[in-house]
This record gives structure tokens, sequence and C-alpha cells, in this order.
């Protein structure tokens, strides 16, 4: 089985300007080195949010003409990419991320686990999501859904292979989304990638927030092998499928849960 590739593309985002944003992941993609397969982008990526009723203006509609420019995007680079975004659901909104292959089939996940201002705005998703990828089959995760351990231990049981995590964790609690990408990883024995939005929202009449980054690829014993900071950069990483094999092979606690 060949070594795929990953990349976690941290970004500042534009929060309520989709068109701003669109260009910001249209040139990381750009600038990515041919062997990536998969690029992932922070929570929200695609319209930033805030947690009042202009959130609802910059959502966009699945069969709108920014996810087809996602889509582009990804068929252009021939890789798959996966970003969130506020939805638009016929007047139900949800956190959602999606999942683009290079040949344009979509993957949806809307977050089950809203934090705080969220549950004002947004409806609550219902469904665990996985999704057939270069490193195989990954579970789709949305920021703070790594708290939950049966949000986990559901993925395990499915035997996924990674997770591949969106996330806007306020810099404050830089060390928990650490320390929740590192469980994740060695509960399910499987790689995690968590790609963190950086920068600072900044909006009237919202309280500010300053993100703390933190991307990071952890492999499936738990150790971090690659992360950044908070600086506004990308993170490439090639994720051995040996790594996985020996380590399920080490630590068989999905052998016992069969």
């Amino acid at each position: 089985m060949p070594t795929p590739t990953v990349a976690a593309c941290q970004t500042d985002v534009a929060d309520l300007d989709p068109a701003e944003n669109l260009a910001t992941v249209g040139e990381r993609l750009a600038a990515l080195d041919d062997r990536v397969d998969v690029a992932v982008f922070p929570e929200y990526a695609l319209t930033g949010f805030v947690a009042d009723d202009r959130v609802h203006a910059a959502a966009l509609d699945r069969d709108g003409t920014e996810l087809d420019r996602l889509a582009t995007y990804a068929a252009d680079h021939d890789l798959d990419v996966l970003a969130g975004f506020v939805e638009d659901a016929g007047g139900d909104y949800y956190n959602t991320a999606v999942y683009v292959t290079a040949d344009g089939e979509r993957t949806y996940y809307r977050k089950r686990h809203l934090w705080a201002g969220e549950a004002d705005v947004l409806a609550t998703g219902d469904e665990a999501v996985t999704v057939d990828t270069p490193v195989g089959e990954a579970g789709l995760v949305t920021c703070y859904d790594l708290n939950f351990v049966e949000v986990s231990a559901a993925f395990a049981r499915q035997r996924v292979d990674a997770l591949f995590v969106v996330g806007a964790w306020p810099g404050a609690y830089s060390e928990n989304w650490r320390l929740l990408l590192r469980a994740r990883a060695l509960d399910g024995v499987r790689w995690v990638v968590g790609c963190g939005r950086t920068g600072r929202r900044d909006l009237p009449n919202a309280p500010a927030v300053d993100y703390g980054g933190r991307s990071a690829v952890v492999r499936p014993d738990g150790a971090v092998s690659h992360a950044l900071n908070r600086d506004e950069r990308t993170l490439v990483a090639d994720l051995d499928p040996e790594i996985l094999a020996e380590q399920r092979e080490f630590v068989s606690v999905l052998a016992e849960d069969s």
C-alpha cells in the first residue's frame, strides 16, 4: 500500500466573508507539494462564525457556487479537501464539514456536540460519518466532538484508520486540544489529523477570540508526529500504513472488541 500524505492547512479565517476564505483556500492548495493526497482546513474555514444572526447571512448551500468552487480546487490539484462551514439547509443551519474528493464526490458531516453560543444559532447534527480516503476509512470530527469518549469508541468499533478533525479551539485552552487529539489517537489506535484555526476573531458586538492553531498529526500510539504552533502555516506529513499495522498488533484493544 502506498504511503499517503496529508496536509493540515492552518489558517486565519475571515469571519462572515466566504469569498475571501475561498480565495485563501485556493491559494493554500496551490502552494502544496504535488505529493499531498488530502488537505484539511479548520472548522468554519469557508464562512467563519459568530453566535448571532449575522452568521446566517454567510451560510452556504450545499448546491451553491462556493462548494462547487471548492470541488474545482480539489479537481485542479488532484487531491481531496476537508473544510468546515456554516450550512444553510433550507432555514436550518449547521456547523458542517465537507470532504470533497478529487473526482468530485462530496461527503458531509454535521457537528453533533455544539459549543456555547453555537446552540443559539445552529441545529445539532445526529449522524456519525466516515469516508473512504487515501489514508483508509476516516471518521470526521469537529472540534468539541473530541471531548466525547463515545464518539471515539463508536469509530473504534468501526475500525476506522484515521480521524480527520477540523477545529477552532480558543488559544486559552489549546493544551486541551492537543491532549484530546493524542487521546483519540491512542484510544482508537489510529492516525489523527487535527487542523486548527489560528488568528483572531474581532467583529463588532461580539466577543473577541484568539484561536490556538496547534494543528497536529498524531500517531496511533498517541505520540505527536508533526505539529505547529500558532503561525499561519501548513503541516505536511506521511502516514505510513506499516506504523498503523504494527501498533494495532501491539495494542490489541480493537481485537478484544470484536
